[in-house]
């Protein structure tokens, strides 16, 4: 397809680097600013309006509405019960968070008409999984298939990360160099302590149950894009699986686009708090691609104690202690360590207040903070629970902010 650069000009859209896509130009006139385009994609539940119990059907009519409204950017996801929204390609942060709240009110309006609102969540604190359909597309059902009742139990809502980085071998030396930073985007973005009706003690449930598929997790410590074609030639030649984007790590190289997507984090109920992870591992992309050496920095040590950090993340939230070489680390400290390590990077993207926010979330808890205060304050009833993940998910704004005392603790 041909653009017209007048047309292009005119609606602030740049072209990406191959020509493929258009890019959202930043309204301050950072016309050129292409390098570490970003997008996010959000997972929700569909939940009845009435009731908030998660659906178990729903009509193909809802998606088809919700895709014109969005301009194509909304989807169906494996189950019935989810639906998926991916913004376009931007280069400004601002410009991502009036997207990323505009396709939340659209997709919430279309599915108020046939009786649904959307609720940002990592799980659905009352959802059954046992009750779950999968979604009527081929991949879905050759997936439920091969799954079977773990397929099932994909009651999960995430949210994905895609940051541009041209150069393939410089992609891999990042996705190397990012892994013993997962566990810290996986803290600040918890947002499912429920499942299955059952208070269950972590405050990020939802990495527990979908690390039971295969090919989840971390990432190997791949050095090359060659090491991981090589892999994923043996996975496709074997039978295992039919392509690439059958691999579902915390992390991993799109296989469609030349970013690397973050996988690993809960959806977040709050908007800005979404904008200050992606902002986070956007800027930290960044600052990793352009010293690609620090991949050879990355062993297998610090691979081990990434996975131990994952757990910790996934149960403490933001009240994570991690573990290192020099032993532990609070998560405020290494949060602002990196903040300040990454300040350069930072203001190249104009990402300064977004990396700050990060720092709120610690300071007022993430959702599932919130979301186990709202269980204890009304005596442990989860339809209130529900109530405030479906409320906040469709507020243009967050919330009043609970102080550090008011914080649930597990």
């Amino acid at each position: 397809m041909q653009f017209d650069p007048q047309i292009l000009k005119l609606l602030r859209l740049d072209l990406s680097r191959d020509g493929g896509h258009v890019i959202i130009r930043s309204a301050a006139g950072r016309d050129t600013a292409t390098e570490y385009s970003f997008g996010i994609e959000e997972e929700y539940f569909l939940a009845n309006r009435e009731t908030l119990d998660v659906a178990i059907q729903t009509p193909n009519e809802l998606f088809e509405a919700a895709n014109w409204s969005t301009g194509g950017q909304a989807m169906r996801e494996m189950l019935q019960a989810q639906l998926e929204v991916a913004t376009n390609v931007h280069v400004d942060v601002g410009d991502a968070r009036e997207e990323l709240k505009f396709l939340r009110r659209e997709v919430a309006a279309v599915a108020a008409q046939y009786g649904f609102v959307i609720m940002a969540s990592g799980t659905h604190p009352t959802a059954s999984w046992r009750y779950s359909r999968p979604s009527p597309k081929p991949r879905y059902a050759e997936m439920i298939e091969d799954l079977r009742t773990i397929g099932h139990r994909n009651m999960l809502c995430g949210m994905h990360v895609h940051v541009q980085l041209p150069d393939p071998d410089r992609r891999f030396a990042v996705m190397r160099s990012m892994i013993p930073y997962l566990p810290l985007f996986i803290a600040l973005s918890t947002s499912s302590p429920f499942w299955n009706s059952n208070e269950t003690g972590l405050k990020g449930y939802r990495l527990a149950a979908y690390d039971e598929l295969p090919r989840t997790g971390l990432p190997e410590l791949f050095a090359s894009e060659r090491e991981y074609d090589d892999y994923v030639a043996a996975l496709v030649k074997s039978g295992v699986m039919p392509d690439q984007s059958y691999i579902w790590w915390g992390m991993r190289p799109s296989s469609r686009h030349p970013t690397l997507e973050l996988r690993a984090p809960d959806v977040c109920t709050y908007v800005d708090d979404a904008i200050a992870v992606a902002a986070l591992y956007r800027v930290l992309a960044r600052h990793l691609y352009e010293r690609p050496q620090l991949s050879q920095e990355v062993s297998a040590v610090d691979r081990a104690i990434a996975v131990e950090n994952k757990w910790r993340a996934q149960r403490y939230g933001t009240d994570c202690i991690f573990a290192s070489k020099d032993g532990p680390v609070e998560i405020d400290e290494m949060l602002s360590s990196l903040i300040e390590e990454l300040s350069g990077d930072a203001a190249a993207l104009h990402c300064e207040k977004e990396l700050e926010d990060c720092k709120r979330i610690l300071a007022r808890g993430s959702s599932a903070d919130a979301q186990l205060k709202a269980f204890r304050d009304s005596t442990r009833n989860l339809t209130e629970v529900n109530r405030w993940i479906a409320e906040t998910t469709a507020s243009d704004q967050i919330g009043p902010s609970p102080s550090a005392s008011e914080r649930a603790v597990v």
